[in-house]
C-alpha cells in the first residue's frame, strides 16, 4: 500500500479554519507521549489551564480543554447545563447559531430565537426587549460568526444579563486567540473555543470555561448529564486536584500542541496578537479593493480574523477556489447558508495572519479570477 502521507504537500490556509500551524506547534506534537496519569503530564495540564485562563481574563477554576473539536465544546456546554423543558433563547445571525438552536433543541429545552439579518450583528436593544417579556435560564449567542464575518456585541449583551440568574453562554470558536475576550468582565458565564481556528493548533480540542454560577447549575441538575463522555462532573475529577481520576484517555500529544500553541500567543503578547490581525485585515482589504472585490460586512462589526467578500459577477466560485488550491496551493473557504455561491470566506487566523500570505493570496486572485 503506499504511503499517502508522503504525498502531502504545504498549503496556505486561507479558509475558515484550520489555520497554519507555527513549526513549534508541529515539533511539540511530535514529543515523546506520555501516559495520561504520568505526574510530569499532569504539570502541563495545569500549565495550560493557566494559559487559558490569562488568555481569557477569567478566574473560573472550572476551565480546561475538552477532547473534540468547537462542535464538542458546544455539545458539552449545552449538555451540562439543559435539562428538559428549561427555557433558552438563542441569537441567531449565521450558521453557528442555528447549530446551538438545534442542539438546544435535542435536549428537549424550551427555545426561543431572535434572529437578525445575515451579515449584520445582533442588537442589543432588540434583546433586551426580549429579555423584559420572558426570564430564561440560559441565553446564547456565537462572538464571531463565522459564516458571514460579523463580530457580535457580546459585552453589551453580557451587560443586559449581570444582574440576573440568567446564564450567559458566547461560542468564541473563531474569536478566541484573534481578538480580546474578557470573560469576568464581560459577564460570560459559559464559552468553548477551537483550537483550529486564531490558536493555530490543529483540530482536536475545545476550551471551555464555566464560571462559578454555571458550575453550580451542573452539580444543581435534577437529572444525570445524558451525555458520559462530555460530564464535566466527571471530566473536573481528572483535570483538577493532587489525586486525578480516569476518565477517558486525554490526547497527550495534542495537549502538548495546544501548550505550545497558547505559550506562543503569551510569548508575542497578547496585545500584539490582536494588533498583528487588524493590521493584516486591513491590509486585505485594501489589496481586495482595489480588484474590485469587496467586504459583505460593515467595517463596525467586521471581523479581522474571518473576511467575508462578494464573489464578482461572472466569476465562478468553484473553479476559482480550485485553482487557487490546485496552482498557488491556497485554500478559502466558500459560503454557507445564506450565502452560498454569493461570498468566498477568507480566513486570517492566528498563524495565517502574516502579511506574506495577504500579499500572496492578492497577487494569485488576479491570475485566476
Amino acid at each position: 500500500m503506499k504511503n499517502l502521507l508522503k504525498d502531502i504537500a504545504p498549503v496556505t490556509l486561507m479558509g475558515p479554519g484550520p489555520s497554519c500551524v507555527h513549526p513549534s506547534v508541529l515539533e511539540a506534537l511530535s514529543k515523546p507521549t506520555l501516559g495520561h496519569l504520568d505526574p510530569e503530564f499532569i504539570r502541563i495540564m495545569d500549565a495550560i489551564k493557566d494559559q487559558l485562563k490569562t488568555l481569557l481574563h477569567t478566574d473560573n477554576e472550572l476551565t480546561i480543554p475538552i477532547s473534540g473539536t468547537g462542535s464538542a465544546g458546544m455539545e458539552c456546554c449545552f449538555v451540562n447545563l439543559i435539562e428538559k423543558d428549561d427555557p433558552v433563547l438563542i441569537l441567531v445571525n449565521g450558521v453557528f447559531g442555528m447549530r446551538m438552536q438545534d442542539v438546544a433543541t435535542r435536549l428537549g429545552a424550551q427555545v426561543d430565537t431572535l434572529e437578525f439579518d445575515w451579515g449584520t450583528p445582533v442588537i442589543v436593544d432588540v434583546v433586551q426587549k426580549k429579555l423584559k417579556e420572558k426570564s430564561y435560564k440560559l441565553v446564547a449567542v456565537v462572538h464571531a460568526e463565522t459564516s458571514t464575518g460579523v463580530q457580535n456585541p457580546v459585552p453589551g449583551i453580557g451587560n443586559l444579563l449581570k444582574d440576573s440568574d440568567t446564564l450567559f453562554l458566547v461560542d468564541a470558536v473563531t474569536s478566541f486567540g484573534g481578538v480580546e475576550i474578557r470573560m469576568d468582565e464581560w459577564g460570560i458565564d459559559v464559552l468553548y473555543s477551537g483550537t483550529q481556528k486564531c490558536l493555530s493548533c490543529p483540530p482536536g480540542l475545545s476550551p471551555v470555561s464555566f464560571s462559578p454560577a454555571a458550575a453550580a447549575a451542573l452539580q444543581a441538575r435534577k437529572t444525570k448529564v445524558p451525555n458520559w463522555y462530555l460530564d464535566l462532573s466527571l471530566i473536573m475529577n481528572y483535570w483538577e486536584g493532587a489525586t486525578r481520576a480516569y476518565h477517558h484517555t486525554a490526547p497527550v500529544n495534542m495537549l502538548y500542541g495546544l501548550f505550545q500553541a497558547l505559550f506562543l500567543i503569551l510569548e508575542e503578547g497578547e496585545t500584539r496578537v490582536y494588533e498583528r490581525h487588524m493590521e493584516n485585515h486591513r491590509r486585505l482589504v485594501l489589496a481586495l479593493d482595489n480588484q474590485g472585490i469587496h467586504m459583505v460586512v460593515d467595517a463596525s462589526c467586521r471581523l479581522p480574523m474571518l473576511n467575508a467578500v462578494y464573489i464578482p459577477d461572472g466569476v465562478d466560485d468553484a473553479a476559482v477556489r480550485s485553482r487557487l488550491l490546485k496552482t498557488h496551493k491556497i485554500e478559502i473557504g466558500a459560503g454557507l447558508g445564506n450565502f452560498a455561491g454569493k461570498i468566498w470566506r477568507i480566513g486570517l487566523m492566528g498563524h495565517t495572519a502574516r502579511s506574506k500570505n495577504v500579499d500572496k493570496l492578492a497577487a494569485s486572485l488576479k491570475t485566476v479570477c
